[in-house]
């Protein structure tokens, strides 16, 4: 345990203390004295209502379990009756302003990045640009693969055709294709090319797609286009291996990728103590002066990853263009349930996570907003906050006066804090508009999230029945109607234009192919965001948004009718089924190789997130939200009886001996099987379905955080 030091009747850990003094309050000029009496303020007025909303999911879940038990219908009007559906809000428009075009008036993709992993941080914050060559020619994107050894031409010349066609489609020539164009130059401040077998012409089909160059007009090292707000750049250089092959010198196609990224500090990252927080809020500040730095070994060379700086063009009509050359960054806080050790409040009590979390995210935050840092974040001047895993609209509501306060104690005008819900709770997808309404004035974001939605889904519906495989969840009727409501809703109270409208993961970075041909429904479902699991996925899926215009689609789709309750409260049961024995266990064996696999490393590692290989090798992104699915699947045929305590038991040392094998070459790795009395990250996987019908809301966090800070102490 660190030394508790006294501030403001608040007993804080010294790890946090000298942080919050040493290295945030003294380069901002904060009286460190004022800064804390704020902070215990704050502390005493929100801690009693964060704890009576707690307690007030667990009465409403008290009542759902009963009801079911009584084998009575927990159908709108008992779910009305009880509170747990509010009446819907008078018609509205959300009021937020001072937001970033990337958020309100442009449509790509999302990272979301681990904020204990300053390279992964760095990488994300530097997806902004990325090479549609690299893109193509390392992943599954395109059919085939690199050889080893070097570059390989036959692969490049795939790559440079593919690349080349998709110029075509975006930003078309006047005449002939991309692949036909000889030289390109600027006259006039319009773009030229010379063809093949053609004379100099104007090279656009759409001149005002050309926004800028560099270098010589009449031999620029790279072009500007412009197209769906979103821009490419064609690098031009003859001297490059690829640039000297090809007729018109180009060498590279630089897409604008990841708009926007959300650094995390809660599902994807393992921080249960003072110094895991210090870490996460010590990245967080690196991001906002704009002085992170990262060193690494790659082969024989040492390599320091440090944010990228802007991209200056000369614009057609001869003054400068100036763009970002990061993602704007979001920052996601922890929700409402969990308390940290680095504060204790006057009563002993750990202090609630997520209200030092909007405090101290907001505070480092300053840095940006002050134009204190090397690189601006927000050139609106507002602070990007994601909020997860809220209950309905009275939790939203705390939320928005809990930034108040924080406001209030930054002395920043009402509302430069932003927030962004997850509509990744039943309660929360039922109630979305009157979520939407109590954040009305800084809600910048509401976005769907698949796994964490269908856990809770399982959670609430615990005693329901056993409920139908986990892989067969996404054709549930509940799904479709989740995801349209979430947009028609956004739509129908003035998000588009003021706000994100996103979408989920794709969680497999290795199966580009499958991305490209299935993540285009993001943009067509109307999203002008959704997540990706990489730079090089934000890359590629950047072409959906040049392939489909997501405003434009809005408009379309805004009028159209919200789906009802009636389908969203459809429990995805399986009425009457009986599994065989093989189907059974192939199941258990699912679910309990996700969950070893990750937990592994979260209670062993502290690696929160990470790509671990599922039951058939294939490399997925998981985080919590995977673990809270897979966990509560394996509760509720437990608690109903599809399956026995031996039975679950069984699946847990099989496929400890798997996961044992699939992290042979990890020389941090420490083995399960074999060891299962005395492993705790076996005990913590164990615990999660044994124990999961009573974790709150079945949420993972609070039965991790245990046996993660036993590894540590020990």
């Amino acid at each position: 345990m660190p030394n508790m030091l006294d501030r403001a009747g608040l007993s804080v850990a010294e790890p946090l203390v000298r942080f919050v003094e040493g290295k945030v309050l003294l380069g901002l000029h904060i009286h460190a004295s004022d800064w804390w009496r704020g902070v215990a303020d704050i502390f005493a007025r929100f801690t009693p209502e964060n704890v009576a909303l707690l307690a007030k999911r667990e009465s409403l879940q008290l009542l759902i379990d009963a009801r079911y038990a009584a084998g009575e219908p927990v159908d709108e009007v008992y779910l009305r009756e009880i509170g747990y559906l509010v009446p819907e809000p008078a018609p509205f428009t959300i009021g937020t302003t001072n937001v970033d075009a990337e958020v309100a008036t442009m449509a790509g993709p999302q990272l979301v990045v681990p904020v204990l992993n300053a390279r992964f941080v760095l990488n994300a914050a530097n997806a902004r640009w990325g090479s549609l060559y690299d893109a193509f020619y390392g992943t599954d994107a395109l059919p085939g693969s690199a050889r080893p050894g070097g570059y390989d031409a036959e692969r490049g010349a795939q790559v440079i055709e593919r690349s080349k066609a998709f110029l075509d489609e975006a930003v078309p020539l006047a005449n002939g294709k991309w692949d036909e164009v000889a030289s390109l130059s600027v006259t006039n401040g319009a773009l030229m090319a010379r063809g093949l077998l053609t004379g100099q012409t104007p090279a656009l089909g759409d001149p005002s797609a050309f926004a800028g160059y560099r270098g010589d007009p009449a031999s620029p090292s790279a072009l500007l286009l412009r197209h769906h707000g979103l821009h490419i750049e064609i690098v031009i250089d003859r001297s490059h291996p690829i640039g000297s092959e090809d007729p018109a010198g180009i060498a590279d196609v630089i897409l604008e990728s990841a708009l926007t990224s959300i650094v995390d500090l809660e599902d994807s990252v393992a921080a249960v103590d003072a110094d895991d927080k210090v870490l996460a809020y010590g990245n967080w500040l690196g991001l906002m002066r704009g002085d992170l730095e990262e060193s690494f070994t790659k082969g024989d060379r040492t390599v320091t990853r440090k944010l990228d700086g802007d991209r200056s063009y000369t614009a057609p009509d001869g003054g400068v263009v100036t763009l970002p050359g990061r993602s704007l960054l979001f920052v996601r806080n922890v929700g409402h349930l969990m308390t940290t050790p680095a504060i204790q409040l006057a009563n002993g009590s750990e202090a609630p996570e997520g209200i030092l979390d909007a405090i101290m995210t907001s505070t480092i935050a300053l840095y940006d907003l002050r134009g204190l840092g090397q690189y601006r974040n927000s050139r609106a001047g507002s602070v990007y906050i994601v909020k997860p895993k809220m209950h309905g609209p009275e939790e939203a509501a705390l939320t928005n006066t809990l930034f108040d306060a924080v406001e209030d104690l930054l002395q920043i005008d009402r509302h430069t804090l932003k927030v962004g819900v997850m509509d990744e709770e039943r309660r929360t997808s039922a109630n979305l508009a009157a979520c939407i309404a109590a954040v009305k004035d800084r809600i910048v974001f509401i976005n769907t999230g698949f796994l964490d939605r269908t856990g809770d889904e399982m959670h609430t519906a615990m005693r329901a029945g056993p409920m139908i495989p986990k892989a067969e969840m996404k054709a549930s009727d509940w799904i479709k109607a989740y995801e349209d409501r979430n947009v028609r809703i956004g739509l129908a109270h003035g998000l588009s234009g003021r706000a994100q409208i996103g979408k989920g993961m794709w969680a497999a970075p290795d199966r580009m192919a499958d991305m490209m041909a299935q993540k285009i429904g993001h943009p067509l479902s109307g999203a002008n965001t959704a997540w990706v699991p990489s730079p090089t996925a934000a890359t590629l899926h950047a072409m959906h948004y040049h392939q489909v215009d997501v405003f434009a689609r809005q408009k379309e789709i805004a009028g159209e009718a919200i789906p009802g309750l009636s389908p969203l409260l459809t429990v995805p049961v399986a009425g009457g089924r009986n599994w065989t024995p093989e189907e059974i266990r192939a199941e258990l064996d699912n679910n309990a190789q996700g969950i070893l696999g990750y937990v592994v490393r979260w209670i062993d590692q502290g690696v929160g997130c990470s790509k671990v290989p599922d039951i058939h090798d294939i490399g997925l992104m998981e985080d919590r939200a995977t673990l809270r699915i897979s966990s509560q699947h394996m509760a509720n045929w437990l608690l109903h009886g599809v399956a026995t305590e031996a039975d679950v038991d069984a699946a847990f040392k099989r496929m400890a001996a798997k996961v044992d094998g699939q992290n042979a070459g990890d020389k941090l790795y420490r083995a399960m099987s074999g060891n299962e009395a005395t492993s705790l990250a076996y005990q913590a996987a164990r615990a999660l379905v044994f124990e999961g019908v009573s974790q709150p809301s079945g949420y993972t966090e609070p039965l991790l955080h245990a046996y993660r800070a036993k590894v540590k102490a020990a």
